[in-house]
């Protein structure tokens, strides 16, 4: 299912991350397109917390044989912020970006250590330290530090700045590639609350495991026909925009795609009834025409009726 979308594409972004459905503990690396996160593999850890070190290198072993034609950037959140990891992944000659948390030590030009945190970050500043030592473990390679917090935005400012470390070569490509991070977060949204309601499930670990596998197809089948339906321009017939004062539509690939399968066949059911309201106002049988169009190539296009 992907690869056809993935022609074009010579470098991919997989993020890694971990989510709690209740007492299931779900592990998973996702593939990041066009700012959302598409899944690929994941484990059901047999406990609670944090994932270790065998068990993120086993998670992210058979992503990198599936995608090993293609440049590879791994990314993730402070849970994962292991300079082994980062080792190891320079080892196996793939980019990373990791966050990483604000009392862990680093060493620059020969300097003594000191934590993140002393670096002097401020709203509305970057850093970019290169080669550096991380943690004060010995055996690690060098790797790059990137530091930045994002000034003021409509009167609103973060807690606090990112440091992430990469062997990216650049701080303009290490912000570009980590800010696509949220894609997974919007993932695990849209099958919780934001679209499948998998946190309603009582199915076991092991049913679980096969209920998202439905899900992964289900959710890859709607955000690629969303895609297409946006590029058809086809998008304000499924999801009208209700916000007054927004001019764009916010609406997701995932939503248009998802609620675009609910479209059609609502479509038709109501035929009958539109007809008969099209008899006492003819002046909006023209709109009705035209989003019969678009109802007809949405359904050619995206395989709908399949």
């Amino acid at each position: 299912m992907l690869f056809p979308a993935l022609e074009k594409e010579r470098k991919l972004i997989l993020a890694i991350d971990r989510t709690q459905w209740k007492e299931n503990n779900i592990f998973m690396i996702s593939l990041i397109w066009k700012k959302r996160a598409i899944p690929i593999y994941w484990q059901s850890l047999a406990k609670k917390g944090a994932s270790n070190w065998s068990e993120q290198k086993a998670l992210i072993s058979p992503a990198i044989k599936l995608f090993k034609d293609y440049s590879i950037v791994i990314i993730s959140d402070r849970e994962f912020h292991s300079a082994q990891l980062a080792d190891w992944l320079s080892q196996q000659n793939l980019l990373f970006a990791f966050r990483q948390k604000r009392n862990t030590y680093m060493r620059s030009n020969g300097k003594d250590y000191c934590r993140l945190n002393q670096l002097g970050l401020q709203p509305g500043t970057h850093l970019f330290f290169q080669s550096v030592e991380f943690t004060k473990n010995k055996g690690f390679g060098r790797f790059n530090l990137t530091g930045c917090w994002p000034r003021k935005y409509r009167g609103k400012v973060l807690d606090e700045g990112w440091f992430i470390l990469t062997n990216l070569s650049s701080l303009s490509e290490t912000l570009a590639v980590y800010r696509t991070r949220m894609g997974i977060e919007a993932l695990f949204k849209d099958c919780k609350s934001g679209g499948y309601n998998l946190e309603d499930s009582q199915a076991s670990p092991q049913r679980l495991s096969s209920l998202i596998l439905v899900i992964a197809i289900a959710y890859t089948c709607a955000v690629f026909q969303g895609a297409k339906i946006k590029h058809m321009g086809y998008q304000k017939y499924v999801s009208r925009q209700t916000e007054k004062g927004r001019r764009d539509r916010r609406h997701s690939d995932f939503w248009v795609g998802l609620y675009g399968q609910m479209w059609l066949p609502n479509m038709r059911f109501c035929t009958q009834i539109i007809q008969q309201l099209l008899a006492l106002s003819p002046a909006h049988n023209r709109h009705y025409q035209r989003g019969l169009l678009a109802m007809s190539s949405i359904e050619k296009a995206t395989n709908f009726s399949s």
